[in-house]
This record gives structure tokens, C-alpha cells and sequence, in this order.
């Protein structure tokens, strides 16, 4: 049986611990992650977070959620989220639980074995029917990332990194160097 959105919003915040999902109608917990997964989504957002303006932009790791219509909320491992959007949020929906419906600059998820095929096989194409500017897949044991970017068109391309610097399409003056993110890892 479908749950609402509604039973959803309150199942969310009242076990936090429990980083509800919600697809289809039917809640998913997140499951816990292995420590290089949660490293590497820690470094990540840090290391982003350290290029952007505050007053511009904030970086989530493993907090808020995207949102799409149909009854799917997901919890990305790192997701930049425009201030203006934030403030937003708050006015409009204060102590409720932080939802994005707009296409965001940047949603990150790190492989991990319990994670990984649900990532790829249902996360991914949500992000892309949102809009989500650039969409990352990090996989921390291969040391590789993923990277889908939309083009004009709304058509997404795909670039495969096994190193070196990554700059990002939708945040200006953002790189990564992913041979400095695997090595702390």
C-alpha cells in the first residue's frame, strides 16, 4: 500500500535516524555506509563547500532531500543547493522537512555495496527527469567518478574520470581533484 507524502513528511521527521526515502509510495531506509563511503562524501561537500560563496550557495552531505512527483524523495550523499532556494524554504515551509523540487547545480552518490545498483538503476534517471545540472557517481574502491551533465538540449553526456581535476559545469570557479578526494581515503 502507497504511503502519502504527507505520512512521509512526518515518518521522516520523526525518526531522523532513520533517513527515510520514500519511492513509489513506499518507504526505503538509506542504509548505513562503509566508512570510505562516508569519507569521501565528507571530504567531498568540504572541499566544494571551501570554493563556494556562502551567500550564494551551501553544500548538503547526507541532509535534505530532492524531490520528484509521484511519491519519490531521495536523501543524495552530497547535493549543492542555491541560498535563494534555502531562504525560500524556510519562509515558505518552516519546521518542515528540508525538500528540493528545483533542479540543483550538483547531486553526488558514492557507490557502496549496499547502495549501488538502487544509485544507478532508480536514483540516477530521477536526477536527470528533475533537470539536476551535473550528477556524479563516486565509486570509492574503483576510484572512479561518473559524471552525467545536462546539455541545452536536456540531454545528458557522459564522462567516465579515473583521476586528475574535474571542474564543474554549473558552479563557476569549482574543481575536484579526484586523486587528492581517493588519497585521503
Amino acid at each position: 500500500m502507497a504511503i502519502s507524502e504527507q505520512t512521509y513528511e512526518r515518518v521522516a521527521l520523526e525518526d531522523p535516524e532513520g533517513k527515510w526515502e520514500l519511492y513509489c509510495g513506499q518507504l526505503r531506509s538509506k542504509p548505513i555506509v562503509t566508512f570510505e563511503h562516508g569519507r569521501i562524501a565528507w571530504n567531498l561537500g568540504f572541499s566544494v563547500q571551501q570554493q563556494l560563496d556562502l551567500g550564494q550557495y551551501e553544500v548538503r552531505v547526507d541532509a535534505g532531500r530532492t524531490r520528484r512527483p509521484g511519491g519519490r524523495f531521495y536523501i543524495p550523499d552530497v547535493m549543492v543547493v542555491p541560498t535563494d532556494l534555502i531562504r525560500r524554504m524556510l519562509r515558505e515551509r518552516p519546521r518542515r522537512l528540508e525538500v528540493y523540487d528545483e533542479p540543483l547545480p550538483l547531486i553526488v552518490e558514492v557507490w557502496s555495496p549496499s547502495t549501488g545498483e538502487y544509485d544507478v538503476d532508480d536514483k540516477l534517471p530521477e536526477y536527470q527527469q528533475r533537470g539536476d545540472l551535473e550528477i556524479w557517481r563516486i565509486h570509492p574502491y574503483d576510484r572512479t567518478v561518473n559524471v552525467w551533465r545536462r546539455e541545452p538540449d536536456g540531454r545528458y553526456t557522459e564522462t567516465l574520470y579515473r583521476g586528475g581535476i574535474i571542474r564543474l559545469t554549473g558552479l563557476p570557479n569549482v574543481s575536484v581533484n579526484l586523486d587528492e578526494l581517493f588519497n585521503l581515503s
